[in-house]
């Protein structure tokens, strides 16, 4: 099972009404990134603990290996490849079909904070496999309210 992660939002919050974000410091610092901090470490051990495969699915690409994957404790993760092309704009986020093409046909988990009922219709109708398109808020990031409906849909889809 895959799980595209996306960052700016899921891993890092931005735009709570109050501002008020939990700073967390790990190691050295925040590794000169100003928003590094909002990034709870422990996610990290909570995503490995969900037993998918992890890949990054943001405009962070490789630089999510550099600063992201080390606080998070995590290895290098695979990163998901977007076009270069400027694709006229369309109901479905401009992610959408390449993750589906990423996948292969593969179950997936998609952690983003801009899936809408576009991308899902997108993707049942496109991709054989199981697939869910967990929308995160973007004020508070990935909760445990999260963690368990991720939890609970891997429970229903996940050979036993």
């Amino acid at each position: 099972m895959l799980l595209f992660l996306d960052i700016d939002g899921p891993l890092i919050p931005f735009g709570a009404p109050d501002g008020a974000y939990p700073e967390f410091e790990r190691g050295g610092g925040t590794g000169g990134h100003p928003l590094l901090g909002r990034v709870d470490p422990r996610l990290g051990a909570e995503l490995v603990a969900l037993g998918c495969e992890l890949v990054w699915a943001s405009t962070w690409m490789d630089d999510a290996n550099a600063v992201l994957a080390p606080w998070l404790g995590l290895p290098p993760l695979p990163v998901v490849p977007w076009p270069d092309e400027d694709a006229p704009p369309a109901l479905t986020h401009w992610k959408t079909r390449p993750l589906v093409e990423f996948a292969a046909g593969r179950p997936f988990i998609w952690i983003d904070d801009e899936i809408t009922e576009a991308d899902r219709a997108y993707v049942a109708v496109h991709h054989p496999a199981p697939a869910l398109l967990h929308r995160v808020d973007h004020d508070y990031g990935l909760t445990p309210a999260d963690f368990t409906a991720l939890r609970e849909w891997l429970s229903r889809n996940l050979p036993h």
